[in-house]
C-alpha cells in the first residue's frame, strides 16, 4: 500500500473510532446520573453517620453541566473501548509478523479484563477513602467538596488500580521480549509485597483491615502468577536454545544459564 493509500486507511479507521466514542458518549450522558448518584452517595453517607456536614460544591454556573459532559465523555470512551482498540489493532496488524500478532493478542485479551476489574477494585474502595479523609475535618466544620476536583480524584483512583492491575501483564510480555527473567522478578517479591500493602494501606483507612487485603490479595496473586509464567517461558527458551546449540555441535553450559552467550 502506498503513503496516500495507509494515510486514508488511517482516517477510515479515525472516522469509526470517533463515531464509536460519540455515541457512546450520548449513551455515557444518559447513563450519566447514575453515576452521580454513585459519586454522591459515600459523601452522603459520611454525613449521616459522623453528623458533620460534607456536600459536593459547583462553583460556577456551568459546574454541573461540565461535570456531566465529563462524566459522559469518560464514559464513552470506556463503553466505546471494544470498537476503537479493534480500530488501532486492524490499522497495525498488516505490519506485524506471526508472532508479535500473538504477542498483541494475548496482550490485549489480558490486559482490558484485567484493567477493567481494577477500576472496578478502585470503585469499591471509593466510599473507605472519602469516609477516611472527611474525617479528619474538624467535628462542627462542613466539608464542601469541589465536584470537578472529586471526579477527578475518583478517576485517577480507578486508573491507578486498573493500570496496578496490568502491570503482572507487562512483566510478563518483558520477560518474553528477553528484558527481563523470571528469576529477577522472583527477586523482587519482597519489593513488590512492599509496594502493594503501602499502595493498599494508603487507599483504605487503616482500620478496615479487610478492605486492604481485598485489594492487596488479587495483586499479589497476580504479581507471582507472572512470575510463575516467566519462569516457565524461561525454562521452555532454555530448552530451545540448548536443543539449538546441540545441532550446531556446541557444548550448553551445565546449568544452561549462559545460552545466549554461547550461542552468540
Amino acid at each position: 500500500m502506498s503513503l496516500g493509500g495507509h494515510l486514508r486507511e488511517l482516517r477510515k479507521r479515525i472516522l469509526i473510532a470517533a463515531l464509536g466514542v460519540l455515541g457512546g458518549t450520548i449513551f455515557g450522558w444518559w447513563a450519566s446520573d447514575l453515576v452521580f448518584v454513585g459519586l454522591q452517595a459515600p459523601i452522603a453517607a459520611v454525613a449521616e453517620q459522623s453528623g458533620r456536614g460534607a456536600a459536593l460544591n459547583f462553583d460556577t454556573i456551568a459546574g454541573s453541566f461540565d461535570l456531566r459532559m465529563q462524566i459522559a465523555i469518560t464514559i464513552g470512551i470506556v463503553v466505546s473501548s471494544p470498537l476503537w482498540l479493534y480500530e488501532i489493532w486492524a490499522f497495525l496488524t498488516p505490519g506485524l509478523m506471526k508472532k508479535e500478532r500473538a504477542f498483541g493478542i494475548g496482550f490485549i485479551c489480558s490486559a482490558v479484563p484485567l484493567f477493567l476489574a481494577g477500576c472496578a477494585v478502585g470503585w469499591m474502595v471509593m466510599p473507605h477513602l472519602v469516609e477516611l479523609f472527611v474525617s479528619f475535618a474538624p467535628a462542627d466544620s462542613i466539608s464542601n467538596i469541589s465536584a470537578r476536583y472529586y471526579y477527578d480524584f475518583v478517576l485517577k483512583l480507578m486508573i491507578a488500580t486498573g493500570v496496578g492491575f496490568v502491570l503482572p501483564v507487562i512483566l510478563v510480555l518483558l520477560n518474553f521480549a528477553g528484558v527481563v527473567s523470571g528469576r529477577a522478578i522472583i527477586r523482587g517479591w519482597r519489593w513488590a509485597i512492599l509496594v502493594i500493602v503501602t499502595f493498599t494501606a494508603a487507599t483504605t483507612p487503616v482500620t478496615d483491615i479487610v478492605s486492604m487485603f481485598l485489594l492487596a490479595v488479587p495483586m499479589l496473586v497476580l504479581y507471582f502468577a507472572a512470575a510463575g509464567v516467566a519462569l516457565l517461558n524461561d525454562r521452555r527458551r532454555r530448552r530451545r536454545e540448548a536443543a539449538f546449540l546441540a545441532q550446531e555441535g556446541v557444548d550448553a553450559p551445565a546449568d544452561l544459564t549462559d545460552l545466549g552467550d554461547a550461542i552468540a
